[in-house]
């Protein structure tokens, strides 16, 4: 039988070899990086500061904004400091952490959106009962489930990837550690992998989706048929397109590269929804939410000036 080497590290190749461009994406990451904390950031603070935002959505709306800022540092400081010193190292300890945090986050940020979602749809459709529904107890336990459900979706995953042998080749034509260029570099079969990770993909993410517009469907055929008030559609379509359009966001690179799971190296099609999920989605979420919001703008107005001019005694 051929010898052949475990391998026990890999090399991520980064976004790009050519060196004249190393130093204007780094410049432009590293803005992209410290808008999605600071943004992301503000949000979390001005939600947990402002008793006014005490409410189920903002509740959801920060740990949304959490999931982002854990997200875009799972992938973006090693993407750094590989335009600084080139292809980077990483162990395989290393790589399959990596790879369980990304779709741990990513999954996560999904579920949630999805019970963002029917948020919207019992205080729209059926205010009387919001309170019941969506009671501080309710919300918690959403928030966990999406957070856990994440969790799970990820160790299947990891765990899945862990136990496959790698032998041969170790560069990974991308900036971090994801499943399918993983499974690219694998010396086992990988047919069972490719099982689940559809199956997974399908259970948790197709549904989640889907889930999404039904509830959607119901809020605007509700607004349309039996709201007869403008400024009430007004305002409620206007916290509904904040929200769609984090959907989209999201789903659109997602899907279209995890639901159909094939092995091969990543293209450079697929780099485009990678940059699009990873990094600048977590920067776009807090500007939708913040520009369209006059709540969150009022509440992060009023919470700069008491920092920034205290009043004196």
């Amino acid at each position: 039988m051929e010898n052949q080497t475990e391998v026990r590290e890999f090399v991520l190749l980064g976004l790009t070899h050519d060196l004249g461009l190393q130093r204007p994406l780094f410049g432009l990451f590293l803005l992209l990086y410290v808008a999605s904390l600071l943004g992301n950031g503000a949000i979390v603070t001005v939600v947990m500061a402002e008793p006014r935002l005490h409410t189920p959505m903002y509740f959801f709306l920060g740990n949304l904004s959490s999931l982002d800022i854990c997200f875009s540092t799972i992938t973006v400081p090693k993407m750094l400091a590989g335009f600084l010193s080139g292809p980077q190292a990483i162990s395989f300890t290393g790589c399959l952490v990596q790879l369980h945090f990304f779709h741990f986050l990513g999954s996560s940020e999904g579920v949630l959106l999805a019970i963002m979602a029917y948020d919207r749809y019992v205080a729209i459709c059926n205010p009387l009962r919001y309170r019941l529904v969506m009671s501080p107890r309710a919300c918690l336990l959403l928030a966990v489930a999406s957070w856990a459900s994440g969790f799970l979706h990820a160790l299947i995953t990891t765990v899945m990837t862990s136990r496959l042998r790698f032998c041969g080749s170790n560069r990974i034509h991308l900036f971090w550690c994801d499943i399918k260029p993983l499974l690219s570099l694998a010396c086992d079969s990988i047919r069972l992998n490719l099982i689940l990770l559809n199956i997974d993909a399908a259970v948790l993410g197709l549904i989640s989706f889907l889930l999404t517009l039904f509830s959607y469907r119901y809020i605007i055929s509700f607004l349309l048929l039996k709201v007869q008030s403008r400024e009430s559609r007004r305002k409620a379509f206007s916290t509904c397109t904040s929200h769609l359009t984090v959907v989209c966001l999201l789903y659109l690179p997602v899907l279209g590269n995890y639901m159909i799971a094939s092995p091969g190296l990543t293209s450079e099609r697929d780099m485009i929804p990678t940059l699009m999920h990873s990094i600048v989605t977590p920067v776009l979420n807090p500007l939708i939410y913040t520009l369209r919001n006059e709540e969150v703008k009022s509440a992060l107005k009023k919470l700069l000036r008491r920092n920034l001019f205290p009043k004196r005694i």
